[in-house]
């Protein structure tokens, strides 16, 4: 269930109560008149099952409540309500499969914003990989893979495609494109440091590396699992399940990639650079063509079953 709390201007507030009693799945009304001081109006809070969430929210945005008020949607962990269990069941399909795109859009517009924070996670992933790579150490190249941040503007990317929001396009592709060059240059400079000082050498970047060979040398393969992950990580998202995301992160070779062809550049190896860079775009593509599908089968699904379900149109 969903807990919304509205702050209405005073000749909109009927409106809304009709709206949110027309909308299968609501329960818990609650309507306290001139309660809301800034800005000025009533505060009136109801529950929703998940699965009725995006229609209710989708309604009072068209009331332009987000503009003349305010609209809060939180979570409820638990909630001992028959009446609440009564709206679950009338509500169409299962709260767990629902989508709210007004979340998803909130939620991939901060994690594809191009923040220091941002910059400093793909920044120090991207040289812990190019530990990995060097060392031919596959635990520090799970590890960066888990600490890197990108799949957020990924998933802001396939949002923005289907939802048709060419800001949040530009926002997650500059975030993407801006930290990835930002990390792979700093990491340019902190492999020749780490020559300088003895612990990089060309030799071990040019030797026989069985556990990390793969991020240079793409393949099907490599297409196929970032399909899967894409898939994989929109539904985490989308179903509130993040931590799936933990496996969609340590599952794509986006990172280590990066690092190898830093690493590589800085030794002149335009061969490993070019195969490494291959695998970085082919995964990144895989993981945008997967997410976005998803999410317009998604969007399909509960098109269709709003269309279906009575009450709901």
């Amino acid at each position: 269930m969903l807990h919304l709390r509205l702050i209405t201007p005073a000749a909109t507030t009927d409106e809304v109560v009709r709206l949110i009693g027309r909308t299968v799945g609501t329960t818990h009304l609650v309507v306290l008149p001139g309660a809301a001081r800034d800005p000025a109006g009533d505060v009136v809070m109801c529950d929703v099952a998940r699965e009725a969430g995006d229609e209710l929210i989708g309604g009072l945005r068209s009331l332009g409540i987000d503009s003349t008020g305010s609209i809060a949607v939180e979570d409820i962990d638990l909630s001992l309500s028959k009446r609440a269990d009564r709206a679950e069941d009338e509500a169409p399909g299962e709260g767990a499969d629902a989508v709210l795109w007004e979340h998803l859009e909130e939620a991939t517009h901060e994690e594809s914003t191009l923040s220091v924070t941002y910059v400093a996670f793909i920044t120090l992933a991207t040289m812990i990989a190019a530990c990995g790579v060097v060392l031919d150490n596959a635990v520090l190249i799970v590890g960066a893979m888990a600490v890197g941040p990108e799949f957020g503007p990924l998933a802001g990317i396939c949002t923005a495609l289907v939802q048709r929001t060419a800001r949040l396009a530009l926002r997650s592709l500059t975030a993407l494109l801006a930290g990835f060059a930002i990390a792979m240059a700093v990491t340019v400079l902190f492999s020749l440091f780490m020559d300088g000082v003895g612990l990089f050498s060309e030799a071990k970047l040019e030797g026989t590396r069985p556990n990390t060979g793969f991020v240079y040398a793409p393949d099907w393969f490599s297409f196929v699992v970032a399909v899967l992950a894409g898939t994989a990580g929109v539904l985490s998202l989308t179903s509130a399940k993040s931590g799936a995301l933990v496996g969609v992160a340590i599952s794509v070779t986006t990172v280590p990639a990066a690092a190898n062809a830093a690493v590589a550049l800085g030794y002149g190896d335009m061969g490993q650079t070019w195969g490494s860079t291959q695998q970085l775009l082919l995964n990144l593509l895989g993981i945008v063509l997967s997410g976005t599908l998803t999410l317009l089968a998604q969007k399909w699904f509960w098109a269709r079953q709003r269309g279906v379900t009575p009450g709901l149109g």
